[in-house]
């Protein structure tokens, strides 16, 4: 979540009368996040998100983010729920920016979530993917491993400015990556970006999963390696702590068992989950700054991590 879009009065009184929110009595932007403008609005009896969509989120793909979302809501799960214009549309514009509203979720995202935590957020990534097994809409991941090599070329200059040495291990890793990903493992809707603040929780249970805005088609395995890097290693280092990746995998296991064509993907697939982050933090780090409220984040977390994946060997590596 971040700000890149300043609303006016005028803007939010247009906002108050498209979803009839009645009286707000609060509404300020939420400063975490890279990808689109979010404000929290509170009414006299409700909280909302607001998310204005920025040029990193293409608009037609809207209505696949936010079905997902709300499908996975009408099948109990804790996700936030969209709310509908006056007119019936999940969506609304605001002068050139499309934005849309959902409801507020309860809880807080740790920053150093505890064993306990990353259990319940193991279980509730399956308990996603099971949930939206039979969503009806597709879309390919456009931040997959087809996307990489073009993402790499782009900023590969500037990338030894960043990191020193850190052009021909990339190199080796986006080689492995070509000449060994899966090609037939079990897909369907995966979140693609379930970072510990995109989950909130009361005390260690999960109440919320938010930001399905890199959501996409594709392998549930790969949804697990993302959360591998995210959630199982130690702060800017590249020492993976084997107690949280077991409470992972075993959380995930508990609702939807790996098959063991999953389980041997499991390396390759979370060195290519660290090296998608590695890349787009480069992209956003070698950007000049525009002024909007964002922090960049660091993308020599990344590298560090895949040091780690590419001598990993197995699962058992993770914790499996």
């Amino acid at each position: 979540m971040a700000v890149y879009t300043i609303l006016s009065d005028d803007d939010i009184l247009k906002i108050q009368h498209a979803f009839n929110l009645g009286d707000i009595i609060a509404f300020k932007g939420i400063a975490e996040g890279v990808s689109n403008s979010n404000y929290f609005i509170e009414t006299n009896d409700t909280r909302y998100i607001l998310t204005i969509y920025e040029a990193m989120t293409e608009v037609a793909d809207l209505p696949f983010y936010l079905g997902a979302t709300e499908y996975a809501a009408k099948k109990g799960l804790p996700t936030a729920l969209p709310i509908h214009t006056i007119d019936g549309e999940m969506t609304y514009k605001i002068g050139d920016k499309t934005c849309a509203l959902c409801s507020f979720l309860k809880g807080i995202s740790p920053k150093q979530p505890n064993v306990s935590q990353v259990r319940s957020a193991g279980a509730a990534l399956a308990q996603l993917h099971n949930a939206l097994s039979d969503f009806p809409l597709k879309r390919s991941n456009s931040l997959g491993p087809a996307s990489w090599r073009k993402l790499w070329d782009k900023n590969k200059l500037g990338a030894e400015t960043v990191e020193t040495g850190v052009v021909s291990l990339v190199e080796s890793d986006l080689l492995a990556i070509e000449n060994g990903w899966a090609k037939n493992l079990p897909s369907g809707f995966i979140h693609a970006d379930l970072f510990p603040d995109n989950v909130l929780f009361v005390g260690d249970n999960v109440s919320g999963l938010i930001d399905f805005y890199f959501g996409a088609t594709d392998f549930y395995a790969y949804d697990i390696a993302v959360m591998l890097n995210s959630w199982c290693f130690l702060p800017l280092g590249r020492e993976f702590d084997l107690t949280k990746g077991k409470a992972l995998l075993s959380g995930y296991e508990s609702i939807r068992p790996l098959s063991e064509e999953e389980k041997a993907a499991i390396p390759l697939l979370a060195r290519g989950a660290a090296l998608r982050f590695f890349l787009t933090r480069l992209d956003d780090w070698l950007k000049p700054n525009d002024g909007a409220l964002v922090t960049k984040k660091d993308p020599r977390e990344y590298s560090a991590r895949l040091a780690f994946h590419r001598a990993a060997k197995s699962m058992f590596d993770y914790g499996g």
